[in-house]
């Protein structure tokens, strides 16, 4: 088949690679001049990374194995089931561009899409949280946080990361080896802190998959992100693999993906709003250390 996906981020180029694998015709349009460029993203990637893209295991730059959740009068350990890794985002993406090139998928830069492409038996949209795909089919937008970090100098070798909730949001410090990550994510836009230095990102949250037979939506343009850190990675790179299981019946991988994310969204904001009463009115309930799946808070099989 002939199919075009609107955006060259990680979701878009990962559906390109094993698309045109599996002998499809693929165009990737992306509005960047270059793949990577003007990325914002945290550099904290799930080992489960190495599952979906093996070569990226020369990106890492440092292991992370727990987390330190400061709430104002109590401090818990979270400890992952599985490590985090810290890796360039930007290198990941064209590690996975190269990847799809190589399987003869064209990534086409410098276009600046305002309309859903014609002549194609497919159209993918991975075209981030303000999706032009998304808003064509006249669909709904998912909920919308805002976030905003910076990268400082500084060596450490540290293996864990550190939050700070806050009642509209959170701050985290990722060590990423030779420097810092620091950012924050709020719900209410106007509480983030901007200065120099600060890039931001809007995070989507939501399942706004189309009904439409020959288009469909992945990534962040559904709003695929967990509803307790942000993170979007893995959740969109699953949501991949369905499509690409589901492949050509989008109405197949509508319903997949609604099978499989619902219920992870629904428990993870009621996770969330549970430990954040808990961490700021009756941290004495709280225990000291958990134990958790970062990526799913619950163990999953494949």
């Amino acid at each position: 088949m002939k199919i075009a996906i609107i955006g060259a981020g990680i979701n878009g180029l990962y559906l390109a690679w094993k698309l045109a694998d599996a002998g499809h015709e693929v165009s990737v349009f992306d509005r960047k001049q270059r793949v990577g460029d003007n990325v914002v993203c945290s550099g904290l990637f799930s080992s489960r990374i190495l599952d979906f893209i093996p070569q990226s295991q020369k990106l890492i730059q440092n292991r992370i194995n727990y987390a330190l959740i400061h709430f104002p009068k109590k401090t818990i350990r979270v400890n992952f089931s599985k490590p985090f890794f810290v890796m360039d985002h930007t290198e990941l993406d064209r590690i996975v561009a190269d990847l799809a090139q190589d399987k003869n998928a064209k990534i086409i830069l410098n276009q600046n899409i305002t309309e859903i492409p014609t002549g194609f038996d497919r159209v993918i949209g991975c075209d981030g949280a303000n999706s032009i795909v998304r808003k064509k089919l006249e669909l709904k937008n998912p909920k919308f946080r805002l976030g905003v970090l910076e990268i400082r100098k500084g060596k450490t070798s540290a293996d864990f990361v550190e939050t700070w909730p806050r009642k509209t949001g959170f701050s985290w410090r990722i060590p990423r080896g030779d420097d810092v990550e620091i950012g924050q994510i709020e719900t209410r836009p106007g509480l983030v802190e901007t200065r120099p230095g600060l890039v931001s990102k809007v995070i989507p949250e939501g399942l706004i998959v189309p009904r439409h037979k020959t288009i469909t939506l992945c990534g962040d343009a559904v709003g695929l992100t967990k509803p307790w850190s942000g993170g979007g990675v893995i959740w969109g790179l699953t949501a991949a693999d369905i499509l690409i299981k589901s492949f050509p019946d989008f109405q197949k991988y509508r319903k997949r993906v609604k099978l499989s994310f619902t219920h992870k969204m629904v428990l993870g904001k009621i996770a969330v709003a549970i430990v954040y009463f808990l961490g700021f009115h009756c941290p004495w309930l709280l225990p000291k250390k958990v134990k958790i799946d970062s990526d799913f808070l619950i163990k999953i099989k494949k």
